[in-house]
């Protein structure tokens, strides 16, 4: 069965932020399996949304419909608007709770991840952003579980500051079980660390799908 994977849009989103997750989530290359998995995007409304990089994005769904029983993961970016309860990313922190409660994993980077504390999500759980004190500014009650990393998984919550996507990449692949581990290493090594080591061994693996089939 097709696994989706549903990612949140909104005027302002940060496109970077969450690129090297969708497009390694559906370019089915060197994954575990091969055509299972899917990116869907939700908006508030049907209604065309516009990134920070000028993209213009139409949601295949609203947030109304949007049920984590038919969900593998909730992504969340950045956006570049103030945050209030009613932004959609108070909105999209209030299906969060709804997800996490049922179990289904959420990812969360740079201004997502206030709309987290806002809503009181990081008070309990070992988590990051983009600094201790620009969380503080939520006035949430979790800064003793700051953690100083640029990416980090507890259960099914992940979280990242805005400036590592590839952190949050690698989190969302380990949790989802995406890649083979071994796998994982290698793609880390070449998108993380631009390490030409880490094209060959993909390479090599690809060769050994392909002779597999």
């Amino acid at each position: 069965m097709l696994k989706t994977v549903h990612m949140a849009v909104y005027d302002t989103f940060s496109d970077w932020e969450v690129g090297h997750a969708t497009a390694h989530i559906n370019r089915e290359l060197w994954h575990r399996e091969p055509g299972a998995w899917q990116v869907k995007t939700v908006g508030i409304t049907a209604d065309p949304v516009t990134s920070m990089g000028g993209m213009r994005v139409l949601p295949d769904l609203v947030i109304d419909d949007l049920k984590p029983a038919d969900s593998a993961m909730l992504i969340l970016p950045g956006l570049g608007t103030e945050f209030d309860p009613e932004s959609p990313i108070g909105v999209f922190a209030r299906k969060a709770r709804e997800f996490l409660a049922a179990g289904v994993p959420v990812a969360a980077i740079c201004g997502a991840t206030f709309g987290l504390a806002k809503e009181g999500l990081l008070d309990d759980r070992p988590h990051t952003s983009n600094d201790p004190g620009y969380l503080a500014y939520s006035g949430y009650s979790g800064a003793e579980h700051y953690v100083a990393k640029t990416a980090v998984t507890d259960g099914d919550l992940i979280t990242a500051t805005g400036t590592r996507p590839v952190d949050l990449a690698r989190e969302i692949f380990a949790r989802l079980e995406i890649f083979e581990p071994h796998v994982l290493e290698s793609w880390y090594k070449l998108y993380g660390n631009n390490d030409p080591a880490g094209f060959y061994e993909l390479y090599e693996y690809e060769q050994q799908q392909a002779a597999a089939r």
